[in-house]
């Protein structure tokens, strides 16, 4: 029997794009759903052997709700990250000239991405936020003069042809995803290529300096830390938790000392794995 893996659906989405690559193997069955917590929540029940949700954007920042799931979990670990290139099109059913499209329809971080290519070449059209580029290109299939942006896998889908490819302002425009997995899931392996490990702290914000003695842990030990984002803690105003990405060094025992020096600082801290970085061509 196949493994599960879900997927912030539905079909045609960058997301659906990226576990096709990830899926080389034919190793998973693809689970669609709605939400990304719907995905993380059966990851976390076993209901899926793992779920593949965005973390964060190059150009439009952290996706929040996948760091606020992760960080109130208990069961949850990262297993692998991937680097994914966004690359939109602009689909229609028809072949029209770009400035005569009426409607153009996508989610709104595409539309944010692509928006000095539509200002320009679209100027008579109305740019419509939809829940998907997916539902995007549904929508535009069924209008005439009308268009989406959208993955091409996911025009094609619904029968549309592409009028412009890789729209997007910025051509490095990449998003990040999580292979999340339960960690009692017996199946889980131990990753011997990790290049980075994820850390997620609640330190004490009325304390002055608090911040600078956690990250002063990771410097005194030499242990680069590659990203850094705080988030509220949902607790009282001004109460923040961070979460550290930590490059794997030369030295685990570094890393070792440090993360548990920096628990010593925190409230509390939760270590979500070491793991593989795998960047798409």
């Amino acid at each position: 029997m196949k493994k599960k893996m879900a997927i912030l659906g539905p079909k045609g989405t960058h997301s659906e794009d990226a576990a096709l690559y990830l899926n080389k193997s034919d190793e998973y069955e693809l689970t669609e759903y709605e939400e990304i917590e719907d995905a993380l929540l059966a990851a976390e029940k076993n209901e899926v052997d793992a779920a593949l949700v965005p973390v964060e954007n190059s150009l439009e920042g952290a996706i929040n709700v996948t760091l606020d799931y992760l960080a109130a979990s208990e069961k949850l670990v990262v297993a692998r990250e991937l680097i994914w290139p966004v690359h939109n099109a602009l689909m229609a059913k028809e072949s029209i000239d770009l400035a005569q499209i009426r409607r153009i329809y996508s989610h709104p971080q595409p539309i944010s991405q692509c928006r000095t290519f539509l200002r320009k070449n679209c100027p008579k059209a109305q740019i419509i936020k939809v829940s998907s580029t997916a539902k995007a290109a549904e929508t535009a299939a069924d209008e005439k003069k009308s268009a989406a942006v959208c993955a091409e896998r996911g025009g094609a889908l619904h029968g549309l042809s592409v009028l412009a490819k890789n729209i997007e302002d910025n051509s490095t425009n990449c998003t990040r995803f999580f292979e999340v997995r339960n960690r009692e899931n017996k199946d889980f392996p131990l990753d011997q290529k990790a290049q980075k490990s994820l850390v997620i702290c609640r330190i004490d914000g009325r304390k002055a300096g608090a911040l600078l003695e956690v990250l002063e842990e990771f410097a005194h030990r030499e242990v680069n830390l590659t990203r850094i984002e705080s988030r509220p803690a949902r607790t009282r105003l001004g109460d923040y938790i961070f979460f550290f990405d930590i490059e794997r060094g030369n030295s685990p025992k570094n890393e070792e000392e440090a993360v548990a020096a920096v628990k010593r600082r925190s409230i509390w801290l939760k270590f979500l794995g070491s793991f593989e970085v795998i960047t798409a061509n």
